[in-house]
């Protein structure tokens, strides 16, 4: 790897640099459901006012996504600040392989469309474009059937979060027509099992086991709550618990003859369907570990498993995938390492992935275990509408040690808050939660200036900055029966803050940033706030070097 040529322009600063990526954090379109401009942000806007500052895309094509109607996430987001140009992603990826038919001519395809047994498809049950794309689940299915699969099962994932929080029928009915015209006295396709993202199978980083043990009794067993159809099972938990949104629904499982219709045997194939990876280590694990040891499994049935994508390009994870994952190298990371420059890197559970892995370029081991310093502060293991303020007071204690102790050059961090608490929907812990982060912006910014480093804040994508949903015609607030306005728990297509704050500017570069770029920039922008000239290929710094 080569080493970054230095800047002799660069007059350097005695303190490190500071990123602070603000999860979720974006400017709002309109007034009414904009958290994070309805928060008391002193500390922020204070640094703001006195600081350059300018916006950035971090959605859709600036982020590799197929269009500009795509909302931007936390993965994606963090490839691409941290390997500092545009890779197209995983949505993308999946639909050209179809497309193309690449995706049928490979051979974990070949394998998992052999079986004589059932064909099971497990995934996020929405269009939301992020973990998932319903297109995709229809286009295997029919080629399932072209291929000779004789009988496939949907494990259906509500989503709530990344489409509207009460749509799961939205997306049921039409489906499950679609299935019912398929289906014939040769080819049988139905939805065996389900449940909510949040309550069953989708948990990540190790933070709630139980959620996928729950996933795996339903899936696998069939050991869940019985109902005639997909559409009972919903409606019922709606009416037993009111105000429950899809990503929180009770799991299920659809009987027939008092016998579950979707658990899985031996000889059958699953297809994990989500494109993303984070949310899907867990479950595939509990397939494919021989030694696994988070839960009692049961009855582990031997199937043919296969992965939408790889994802975990370091452990080979799952060890069959139909569409290979963007191959992402010279990432930040790995050239500053290449530099001998000192990196923390740090969050809570939640984000700890995208910090570290995500951030790499999807790699999971440190780049030199020397320079590199990974630190993760455990999640509570409650609704985060409950602890709205999360770690960030846990995250920032540690690096109010770090930056004076001298120890590292560059610090990364990512305050979960704005994410994990928006996509619940409680606006009034979403305030709560962008206020407790301000508190803690304004720490960082004390210690910053005293140790006399820079610190650049930006995010990831948007969220609490869209709260509440829109008309796309008018603009007004979509109201529930009551008139209480409708909550909004997906991702904001809105950019997001970019802010240098510098406290020992001595006039290396223009004082007003560059516009119009996208959080690919930030890559270039470390390199140069370091002292360091980017690679010609990178996306361009934010900061106009003079």
């Amino acid at each position: 790897m080569e080493v970054l040529k230095k800047n002799p322009a660069w007059k350097g600063r005695k303190g490190p640099l500071v990123l602070v990526i603000m999860d979720g954090v974006g400017y709002g379109k309109y007034k009414e459901g904009d958290a994070v401009a309805d928060s008391k942000m002193n500390h922020l806007d204070a640094i703001k006012a006195k600081s350059p500052n300018t916006h950035l895309k971090a959605h859709g094509k600036a982020v590799g996504l197929p269009s500009d109607d795509d909302m931007g996430n936390s993965e994606v987001g963090h490839n691409a600040m941290g390997c500092g140009r545009v890779f197209k992603q995983g949505a993308a990826l999946v639909s050209n392989s179809i497309a193309s038919g690449a995706i049928w001519n490979g051979q974990a395809w070949k394998d998992v469309s052999a079986t004589k047994g059932t064909l099971h498809f497990l995934g996020l049950f929405s269009d939301g474009n992020v973990h998932s794309h319903l297109d995709h689940l229809k286009a295997m299915i029919i080629r399932a059937k072209q291929d000779g699969v004789k009988r496939v099962r949907v494990h259906t994932l509500f989503d709530g979060r990344d489409v509207g929080e009460t749509s799961a029928l939205d997306y049921v009915i039409p489906f499950e027509a679609f299935l019912k015209a398929l289906s014939d006295g040769d080819f049988d396709a139905r939805i065996g099992s389900g449940g909510g993202r949040m309550w069953i199978t989708m948990d990540r980083y190790g933070a709630d086991w139980e959620m996928v043990h729950r996933g795996w009794e339903t899936h696998v067993h069939g050991n869940a709550r019985q109902f005639a159809t997909t559409q009972e099972a919903v409606e019922t938990y709606r009416k037993e618990i009111p105000g429950i949104i899809d990503q929180d629904l009770k799991e299920f499982v659809i009987v027939e003859d008092g016998k579950p219709i979707g658990a899985i045997e031996d000889g059958d194939s699953v297809v994990y369907f989500n494109f993303r990876g984070d949310r899907a280590l867990e479950i595939t694990a509990a397939f494919e570990s021989d030694d696994f040891d988070k839960f009692n499994r049961g009855r582990r049935p031997n199937v043919c498993y296969a992965g939408m994508m790889e994802y975990d390009g370091d452990t080979h994870t799952p060890k069959r995938y139909l569409v290979s994952p963007p191959s992402i190298d010279r990432t930040l990371g790995e050239y500053l390492a290449a530099s001998g420059v000192r990196t923390l890197a740090i969050s809570e559970t939640q984000k700890y992935g995208h910090v570290t892995y995500f951030f790499n370029g999807n790699r999971t081991g440190k780049f030199d275990e020397k320079l590199e310093t990974f630190m993760e502060i455990k999640s509570d293991l409650v609704p985060f509408e409950q602890r709205p303020w999360m770690k960030c007071a846990e995250i920032t204690d540690y690096i109010l040690e770090a930056i004076p102790s001298g120890a590292y050059d560059f610090i990364r961090l990512n305050f979960p808050n704005g994410d994990m608490v928006g996509h619940t929907g409680v606006y009034q812990a979403v305030i709560c939660s962008m206020e407790a982060m301000d508190l803690q912006i304004g720490r960082l910014a004390k210690a910053v200036e005293a140790a006399g480093g820079v610190m650049l804040i930006t995010a990831d994508h948007g969220n609490s900055d869209d709260m509440f949903e829109h008309s796309k015609k008018t603009g007004e607030v979509s109201r529930k029966a009551d008139g209480s306005p409708k909550a909004k728990t997906s991702h904001s297509l809105n950019p997001v803050p970019c802010i240098v704050y510098d406290c020992g500017y001595q006039s290396e570069y223009e004082s007003t940033l560059v516009e119009g770029l996208g959080i690919s920039s930030i890559a270039a922008t470390c390199m140069e706030l370091l002292g360091f000239i980017p690679p010609a290929d990178y996306d361009s710094s934010i900061v106009k070097m003079k």
